[in-house]
């Protein structure tokens, strides 16, 4: 009876011995699970922060981007609505920096609401800024970047057509200020420009139009007096 009595002494014992050790490993499994829970939320959270970073331009990716957003393009026209009447550009083929970059531009909206800022009569007028906070926001969204000259293509400065102007802040390859274009209004046309703007289209209808822009007045600084809206801009 001793020894029966002390082996169910010694096996309640185990028992509790075992039951005791089982306890701490289920609290460490779920404990385990727990963490890993939280570390896969964590990285979920820093893969959507990544995913929603927006896509800026700068030097370094402009011109690869450039060159293959080119390819998929298939609008090769503009048609810019202003305040003061409608006209339409034609952009050519083979600059494709510059014709990419301004259709981007156009389906990025960044065109709507800016104004033509300089008239020069009889020679120009240039368009693609503003004096509204809303301009400035688009080109910080948008990036800040320069384009290199294309003048070797043997497109001439002819009356209607579309260029872009250089950067006025130590530049001294001419790189192109892409936010920003002009329009030649000069008959015949202004062939000084040649060598040193990119002609990158021309005008194919409503040319009455960049005329009677041409004419309005403007103050000390080329500045129309009374603002020219680009209402809208729209690639086809």
């Amino acid at each position: 009876m001793i020894r029966s009595k002390f082996s169910v002494s010694v096996l309640i014992i185990l028992l509790a011995f075992l039951s005791c050790k089982d306890t701490p490993s289920k609290k460490n499994e779920n404990q385990s699970n727990t963490n890993s829970s939280i570390n896969v939320e964590k990285d979920s959270v820093s893969d959507k922060k990544e995913e929603e970073k927006p896509f800026v331009l700068d030097e370094d990716n402009s011109i690869p981007f450039f060159f293959e957003y080119e390819k998929t393009l298939k609008e090769n026209k503009v048609k810019i609505t202003t305040n003061l009447g409608s006209f339409t550009i034609e952009l050519y083929d083979n600059v494709p920096y510059h014709r990419s970059n301004f259709i981007y531009l156009t389906k990025k909206g960044y065109f709507d609401n800016t104004m033509f800022h300089r008239v020069v009569k009889d020679f120009i007028i240039q368009g693609g800024n503003s004096d509204n906070i809303e301009t400035g926001k688009k080109r910080q969204q948008i990036g800040h970047y320069l384009l290199p000259p294309d003048t070797r293509k043997g497109h001439k400065h002819h009356r209607g057509t579309i260029s872009m102007p250089s950067s006025e802040i130590d530049n001294p390859h001419k790189l192109a200020s892409p936010f920003e274009f002009f329009i030649v209004v000069t008959k015949p046309g202004s062939y000084h420009l040649d060598k040193n703007y990119t002609a990158f289209g021309h005008v194919i209808e409503g040319m009455d139009v960049v005329d009677k822009i041409n004419k309005q007045p403007v103050d000390a600084r080329d500045w129309p007096v009374q603002n020219i809206y680009i209402l809208k801009a729209e690639a086809f």
